[in-house]
């Protein structure tokens, strides 16, 4: 039996601004409002905006929620100060990613879980279930937000437009509450683009309001409402994962090249920390795959799930599988990552294909991400 879709507080107005629509984890979202090149360029050049609030808010308070968190998930929470951020993961006792995720710190016993939409039902079980013997309650929190988010050079001046909220002081993987637009708003600086950008978590009820501030105070900024087409380009070039593709719960954080985020030294045990410790062993000795970019030499586009070809003397053999691909508008040619023999997986390794329909296309392997934003 199908669920219907549901609905940001948004989905209205996304279709009086003629957006193509399409089913995303269970929601409705908008995918283009017109040129996914357009769109993706002005979040390069100017600004764009986005609804993101698909995505799954949990918050976690209590005495004991640091302790909690530091066992739940793979990183170090208890050393996010307030009013910061920390990417991290949850994974499963065999080590496996069952998602990555953003934790914010906003007091002293108060964080706010940001998980994938996808994931976000599979997170809220987890912390929950883990949640036994800690001073600390777990509650799903994703009816009581809208997301939007603002990503692209003129962003700061945008915001800076609507709010008296200090900017300025906001670095990147924090966030402060505030009041945008005449909105109450938890305002983070943790974008997902390449670019620099603004996040801004409020009620539903005051999505509209703040959505029409926002594309008023952009107009002369180039701002333009962007769809989740162009959030993945983006996110492709600036060589960011996207959860089932370059992270699944057959992977561990070492086998995607995210070991960093595991942190061994915190106090006490924490959910997959044996398996992990044996990932980390093994990727510190013979990392089975790695995860490279790869720019075409041609103009046929990579997909999720093509074979990378490395040329040999008796035809060609599979040493990879490519996890995203698109044409880049930025580099102009189609780019991918994927997951290479270490073998292969040097930039500059010669003779490396992708497997397109048949055709053994020449690839170029290149260090992640493609592009990086000038500061």
């Amino acid at each position: 039996m199908s669920t219907a879709p549901r609905l940001t507080a948004l989905d209205a107005l996304h279709r009086s601004l003629g957006a193509t629509m399409t089913d995303f984890a269970g929601w409705d979202m908008p995918l283009r409002y017109g040129s996914e090149r357009d769109e993706h360029n002005a979040v390069r050049t100017r600004a764009g905006l986005f609804d993101l609030s698909h995505m799954g808010e949990i918050t976690v308070t209590g005495p004991e929620a640091a302790a909690f968190l530091n066992y739940a998930l793979v990183g170090n929470i208890g050393t996010v100060a307030v009013g910061r951020a920390r990417y991290t993961m949850i994974c499963a006792e065999d080590g496996g990613i069952l998602d990555d995720l953003i934790v914010y710190r906003l007091g002293d016993d108060e964080y706010m879980v940001v998980a994938n939409a996808g994931n976000a039902q599979i997170v809220l079980d987890a912390l929950t279930a883990r949640a036994g013997g800690f001073d600390a309650a777990v509650r799903d929190d994703r009816d009581a937000y809208a997301l939007l988010a603002v990503q692209g050079p003129e962003s700061p001046a945008i915001l800076a437009a609507v709010t008296d909220a200090d900017l300025d002081g906001l670095k990147y993987y924090a966030g402060l509450p505030g009041t945008v637009a005449g909105v109450p708003a938890l305002i983070a600086r943790t974008g997902y683009t390449g670019e620099d950008g603004f996040e801004l978590f409020v009620a539903p009820v005051h999505a509209e309001q703040l959505w029409k501030a926002l594309t008023e105070a952009g107009a002369s900024r180039g701002l333009i409402p962007c769809g989740l087409s162009c959030r993945d380009t983006l996110r492709l070039e600036a060589g960011m994962p996207l959860y089932g593709h370059e992270l699944t719960t057959e992977l561990t954080p070492f086998d995607a090249g995210l070991g960093r985020v595991v942190k061994f030294e915190k106090e006490g045990d924490f959910v997959g920390r044996k398996a992990l410790e044996a990932a980390a062993e093994r990727a510190a000795t013979a990392p089975p795959r790695k995860l490279v970019g790869l720019i075409a030499e041609g103009r046929r586009v990579p997909r999720a799930g093509f074979s990378v070809v490395a040329a040999g003397g008796t035809g060609s053999e599979v040493v990879g599988e490519v996890t995203s691909g698109a044409p880049s508008p930025t580099l102009g040619k189609p780019i991918a990552i994927a997951y290479v023999d270490a073998a292969h997986a040097t930039p500059g390794t010669a003779g490396i294909g992708v497997d397109i329909r048949g055709s053994h296309e020449p690839y170029e392997v290149v260090a992640l991400p493609f592009y990086k934003r000038q500061k």
